[in-house]
């Protein structure tokens, strides 16, 4: 069978199954049974392998927050942690990876007003450890922002002074690439469609592209899609600023709050 096949009668993505059988992500019990049966695999040979998956699981750093992760997140998590690269396009608001933490908070409390101040804490610190690992295992990334991401008061001047600080001191480090598109340059390629694009670094390893909704996330993994949304992120490179005038821009911004 190829991992289309499997991949169907699993109802999950080919990716989910490439990566399980070449031993990138771990396999969860529930899934070697499920794959065993696929397979035509019973008796000891099948509980031994379960078995083997239930010792093998290495829980994320993420599985520490339970429930205050949900299972959309849980797995973008585990994606980004193993990518090698990661391209971010962000119309209205400042990428996770890049926040401050009051800029976090203040933009959680506006968009989660029934959830208790204890759940929200908890998501904080999710958003906190996961800005810690990606420092400690940093990936490259390229981050295209609007301009409307900078001028946007999330939390007010205060908090944007500092977020944009923040933003100028991580485009002078190593492996990030940080443009802006600026209101001057009118209508351009995805306007009102914000991206992500997960690279891995074993070329076999197809790219992911990653769409958040109020509800979940859109994981597109068609090879053809992958490279529509691969050119329209380039087309959003030229349409950018350089980062030099990136930076300009960002400290024009500072002036105004």
């Amino acid at each position: 069978m190829t991992c289309e096949d499997v991949a169907q009668k699993l109802e999950c993505s080919v990716s989910k199954i490439s990566r399980i059988e070449t031993g990138r992500v771990a396999v969860s019990p529930r899934d070697a049974r499920d794959l065993l049966g696929i397979y035509g695999v019973a008796g000891d040979q099948r509980d031994s392998l379960i078995q083997l998956a239930r010792e093998s699981r290495q829980k994320g750093w993420w599985h520490a927050y339970g429930d205050a992760v949900q299972p959309h997140l849980a797995t973008y998590l585990g994606l980004e942690t193993a990518a090698s690269e990661i391209r971010i396009y962000k119309v209205s608001r400042i990428p996770g990876l890049l926040q401050t933490e009051d800029y976090s908070r203040a933009l959680l409390a506006t968009g989660k007003l029934n959830t208790p101040p204890s759940d929200q804490e908890r998501q904080l610190a999710v958003l906190a450890d996961r800005r810690r690992q990606a420092n400690l295992s940093p990936p490259a990334v390229w981050a295209i922002l609007d301009e409307a991401a900078l001028r946007r008061r999330v939390g007010g001047p205060g908090v944007m002074r500092s977020q944009i600080e923040h933003l100028i001191a991580l485009a002078g480090m190593p492996d990030v690439y940080l443009q802006v598109i600026p209101f001057a340059s009118g209508a351009y390629p995805s306007l009102d469609l914000p991206f992500l694009i997960l690279g891995f670094p074993d070329p076999a390893d197809p790219d992911v592209v990653c769409i958040g909704y109020p509800s979940g996330m859109l994981w597109i993994e068609d090879a053809s899609e992958i490279g529509t949304y691969n050119r329209v992120f380039n087309h959003l490179q030229a349409a950018a600023l350089s980062p030099g005038g990136s930076r300009s821009l960002m400290e024009s911004v500072l002036k105004d709050l």
